[in-house]
């Protein structure tokens, strides 16, 4: 079985699961996750606004809808985001640094700022 098969195989059997369980959240996470690794960005959103409907209080949930925002070019929306995900607790400022989704985002100051923050907390 070549890669691209593998990839495809997961996200049918995710789906079908997900249809069948619509609210299971650890396969939305998955999901999401799947598509936006395989380039499917416009997927990879929609379930992360599931998952952020269906978990409104967890700040990787909305961490990973502002990775999803910046690769869709839609840089307010991912610093409103990314912004929630840090007052909800979310502290990887290592990973936000160098996180390759939210590249776009780094030269902008107000995701500099945010970074600050979340690095003076550590």
């Amino acid at each position: 079985m070549d890669k691209k098969h593998d990839h495809e195989f997961d996200m049918g059997f995710f789906e079908s699961v997900l249809r069948r369980a619509p609210d299971y959240t650890e396969v939305i996470e998955i999901l999401g996750g799947l598509y936006t690794k395989h380039g499917r960005i416009a997927d990879g959103l929609r379930m992360d606004r599931k998952l952020v409907r269906f978990m409104p209080d967890n700040p990787t949930a909305h961490y990973n809808l502002s990775c999803s925002f910046a690769l869709m070019k839609r840089p307010k929306d991912a610093l409103r985001t990314l912004k929630r995900a840090i007052e909800l607790g979310y502290n990887d400022a290592a990973w936000m640094a160098q996180d390759p989704d939210l590249k776009d985002l780094r030269k902008n100051p107000e995701f500099r700022a945010l970074l600050k923050e979340l690095q003076n907390r550590a």
